[in-house]
C-alpha cells in the first residue's frame, strides 16, 4: 500500500514539474525570439542569462535545493573549457545552474535540439553536433575555437552521451581536450554527484526533489601541451573525476 501511494504522489509530483517545464519554457522562448535581434554574441549570452533565471525557478518550485562545491577558489576571470560527467536528464539545466559568473557555450546533440520549443531554445544558445557526421563533428569544433577566441568560455560532456554503466564514468572522447591543447585553454572539471538520483535516464517519471551537489574541482593546465600529451591530459582528467564521485558514494556506482 505504501509503496503503491508513493509512485502515486511520484507520478502527480512530475506531472507537476513538467508542467511547470512547458509554461517556464514558453516564457523563455518568447524571450529567445527576441534575443534575435541581438546578434550572436550578446543574443547567445541573453539566452544564457534567461536560462539560468528559468533553471533556478523550476528548480526552487520542484523542490531540487542546487549546492556548489569548489575544492578550490574560481578565478572568474579565466576562460575555460568546462566538462562534466553526463547520466541524467537534468545535466542540461545543471550547466546554467553551474556556471553562473560568466556566459557560455555548451556543445550539445543535434537530437535535442528537435525537441519541440525547448529544442529552439536549446539550439538557440548551444553549439549542436551530429556525432555521426564528420564534417558536422569538425565544423563544431570549428565554432567552438571561434568561441573562446572572444572570450567565451565552453562547456562539454567528455563522455558524448549518456554514461549507463555501473562505472562512475564512460570513456571520453578527445574532442574536449584537443580543443585544449590547440587553443592552449585551462580545463575546468565539474561532477554532478546527484542528478542520476533526481531524474535518471531510465525514465522521466523517475524525478524527485532533492539536493543537487556539484563540485568543482582543481583546474587541469593546458600551457605548452602538444598533440602527444592528449591521452594523458585525458587521462589526469578522467582519474580526477572518477576519484571524487567514488569518494561521494554516488548512487549509480556499482563497487
Amino acid at each position: 500500500m505504501h509503496k503503491l501511494l508513493y509512485k502515486l504522489f511520484q507520478l502527480l509530483y512530475c506531472l507537476y514539474a513538467f508542467l511547470l517545464f512547458f509554461l517556464l519554457m514558453l516564457l523563455v522562448f518568447l524571450l529567445v525570439i527576441f534575443s534575435t535581434m541581438m546578434g550572436k554574441i550578446r543574443g547567445g549570452n541573453f539566452i544564457y542569462l534567461v536560462s539560468r533565471y528559468w533553471a533556478d525557478i523550476w528548480y526552487f518550485l520542484i523542490g531540487v535545493r542546487t549546492r556548489r562545491i569548489h575544492l578550490v577558489p574560481l578565478d572568474k576571470t579565466k576562460r575555460y573549457i568546462y566538462v562534466a560527467n553526463h547520466i541524467s536528464y537534468l545535466d542540461i539545466p545543471n550547466i546554467v545552474q553551474s556556471i553562473r559568473h560568466q556566459p557560455i557555450r555548451a556543445l550539445g546533440k543535434l537530437e535535442t535540439s528537435k525537441i519541440p520549443i525547448f529544442g529552439y531554445i536549446y539550439r538557440s544558445g548551444a553549439v549542436t553536433v551530429d556525432r555521426q557526421d564528420a564534417y558536422q563533428r569538425a565544423r563544431s569544433v570549428l565554432i567552438l575555437k571561434s568561441i573562446l577566441k572572444k572570450g567565451i568560455s565552453i562547456f562539454i560532456f567528455p563522455e558524448g552521451t549518456f554514461n549507463e554503466t555501473d562505472k562512475p564514468l564512460k570513456s571520453f572522447f578527445d574532442g574536449a581536450f584537443r580543443i585544449a591543447i590547440e587553443t592552449q585553454t585551462p580545463i575546468k572539471p565539474i561532477c554532478f554527484l546527484d542528478t542520476y538520483q533526481r531524474l535518471n535516464f531510465k525514465s522521466i517519471f523517475s524525478l524527485t526533489p532533492g539536493k543537487n551537489r556539484i563540485i568543482f574541482l582543481e583546474e587541469v593546465q593546458t600551457s605548452g601541451l602538444t598533440m602527444n600529451d592528449l591521452p594523458d591530459l585525458k587521462n589526469c582528467v578522467f582519474e580526477q573525476m572518477e576519484a571524487v564521485l567514488k569518494q561521494n558514494n554516488c548512487c549509480w556506482i556499482k563497487h
